[in-house]
């Protein structure tokens, strides 16, 4: 319960921050979103690009788990990773706060979850990030600094993408469980590594257990 609690807090609290605390929107934000969704980076800092992407990552990261812990949850998991995209954490504290601890899986994964749950997808998240990380670095510093400073927009959309990483490991302990994988050390030492570390642990995790395969294969055995 009181974790439950302290969920529901820090949400009330990012929330709280992000409309009364933070720097004041611009005029201009709303030009910036169209630009940056529609590809015209001409004009922009690479670090705001490669951020604003990143943010588009997290939650297909979060994806890849909560769509599988969902399956054992009371509340369909698919509401909280699909606001996530518009949200980010502002979507993903309410489904912790609300979620119920468990390590199994039982039944299919089934075709969308194979999607989300294949190595190779997680290797192509890992490239695609290294890319804008490996663009976003180019960019001016002091000039993302400053609007950190005086946009609300890069301001918490900066503070979400930190609170994303920091929220991932919770949900780490149950999908090594259910997957049988040793629940090593060194996965929590790749945790750490905020966004690559996720995206590492996906690429090399292994794959959920299918009952419905392992029957046929028991069937299939000889006597």
């Amino acid at each position: 319960m009181i974790r439950k609690i302290g969920f529901w807090l820090l949400w009330l609290g990012f929330i709280a921050y992000a409309f009364l605390l933070a720097p004041p929107d611009q005029p201009d934000t709303a030009e910036l979103i169209a630009n940056l969704s529609s590809g015209k980076w001409q004009d922009i800092n690479p670090l705001v690009v490669c951020l604003f992407n990143l943010m588009g990552i997290w939650p297909i990261i979060y994806s890849c788990l909560i769509l599988v812990d969902g399956r054992q949850q009371k509340l369909p998991a698919w509401p909280f990773a699909t606001a996530s995209f518009g949200v980010g954490a502002f979507a993903i504290l309410p489904y912790l706060a609300l979620r119920e601890p468990n390590q199994k899986f039982t039944g299919s994964p089934g075709v969308l979850l194979k999607f989300f749950d294949s190595r190779w997808f997680g290797i192509a998240l890992t490239l695609g990030a290294i890319v804008l990380l490996s663009y976003g670095f180019s960019g001016d510093w002091g000039d993302f600094i400053k609007q950190w400073q005086t946009s609300r927009f890069i301001h918490v959309m900066s503070l979400d993408f930190g609170l994303l990483s920091l929220l991932f490991p919770l949900l780490l302990g149950d999908d090594v469980a259910r997957r049988g994988m040793k629940n090593s050390p060194w996965f929590w030492v790749l945790e750490s590594l905020p966004l690559l570390g996720a995206l590492l642990y996906l690429s090399f995790r292994s794959p959920l257990p299918n009952e419905e395969e392992e029957a046929t294969t028991g069937k299939q055995q000889p006597v």
